[in-house]
């Protein structure tokens, strides 16, 4: 056996269908009891708890109690970022759920990322920041410039001077499973989900265990005039 990480171990805890199931549960980025991921997963509340404690040993979630509850959330953006690759690669080869629904044309529009904007419109704003020269990126390493960081505090008053994580880059090139392309991740990303949030662009979809983003009409207009698609 050769030294370095064991990927082996994470696969396996990955590739359970019910923890499987949990784990995408955890990437809207709200934390969530275990009885919800156990009917997330499907499964038995007793069942439910082993599972977590193996994503719990496993580094991939983490615990957070509020009173009488228990909490899980995913323990790392990083997590997310390798859940949403892993559905690509799912998509790509034709490993789709059977399980359809009449969001799922909602849900590879906007949707979220464990804490930032995918989907279409989450590809489509890191085409245009390109375009604007608003990022440089090459593969999957992305800097905010001189004129992006002018733009994030002139036009959504984002200090990205601000935005720096000892363990978080500012910009990080996510692979969309959706769109198969990148979307922006990273500390800067988080922030300007935040902050069509705040403005009231966009609002999280209120089902339970939903990944939608929903624009109003005016926050499509001023995301479309910041973003808009390119020719």
């Amino acid at each position: 056996m050769k030294a370095g990480p064991d990927i082996s171990r994470i696969a396996a805890l990955v590739g359970d269908p019910a923890r499987c199931n949990m784990l995408t549960a955890l990437m809207t980025g709200r934390a969530l009891t275990a009885s919800e991921l156990a009917q997330e997963a499907g499964i038995t509340p007793q069942t439910a708890s082993s599972h977590l404690a193996k994503l719990e040993a496993g580094g991939l979630i983490e615990p957070e109690k509020q009173g009488r509850h228990r909490y899980y959330r995913l323990s790392d953006p990083d997590v997310a970022d390798v859940l949403e690759g892993l559905q690509g690669i799912a998509a790509r080869a034709g490993h789709m759920r059977v399980r359809t629904g009449p969001k799922d044309p909602a849900l590879r529009r906007a949707r979220i990322c464990y804490d930032h904007l995918a989907g279409d419109l989450g590809v489509q704003m890191l085409d245009s920041m390109r375009r604007q020269k608003l990022v440089r990126q090459s593969k999957q390493a992305i800097e905010l410039t001189g004129e992006g960081k002018r733009f994030m505090a002139e036009e959504l008053q984002i200090d990205a001077d601000a935005l720096t994580h000892p363990r978080r880059p500012v910009c990080k090139a996510c692979l969309d499973w959706s769109e198969r392309r990148h979307h922006l991740a990273g500390t800067l990303g988080a922030a300007m989900m935040d902050r069509f949030t705040e403005l009231k662009w966009a609002a999280r979809d209120a089902a339970p265990g939903s990944r939608v983003v929903n624009f109003s009409r005016n926050g499509e207009k001023r995301f479309a005039a910041l973003f808009g698609a390119g020719e």
